[in-house]
């Protein structure tokens, strides 16, 4: 999955590429040792429940752009995701 900072960044937060854990309901998943619920109302929105921050979490896209048309800056791929990355994405 695409995982971005939104709290305190316009488009430019850290973001990364890699693997979640969804709860069985779907309204709560885990990334990097955080629990992120899902914020209702904008689709792909979640809160870090103990920090509060909020992430924008979606798909990985096809191309090799992941961030929204008006983000910028890097984006991270982890390691334990980065051969299923290149595969979903063509190469480097």
């Amino acid at each position: 999955m695409y995982v971005e900072l939104k709290s305190g960044h316009a488009g430019d937060g850290p973001a990364w590429v890699g693997r979640v854990t969804l709860s069985k309901t779907g309204r709560t998943l885990t990334y990097r040792g955080m629990r992120l619920e899902k914020v209702d109302g904008i689709l792909g929105n979640y809160r870090d429940m103990d920090s509060g921050d909020e992430y924008w979490i979606s798909n990985v896209k096809r191309g090799r752009h992941q961030r929204q048309a008006a983000g910028v800056g890097p984006v991270e791929i982890d390691e334990d995701a980065r051969e299923e990355f290149e595969r979903l994405t063509g190469g480097g």
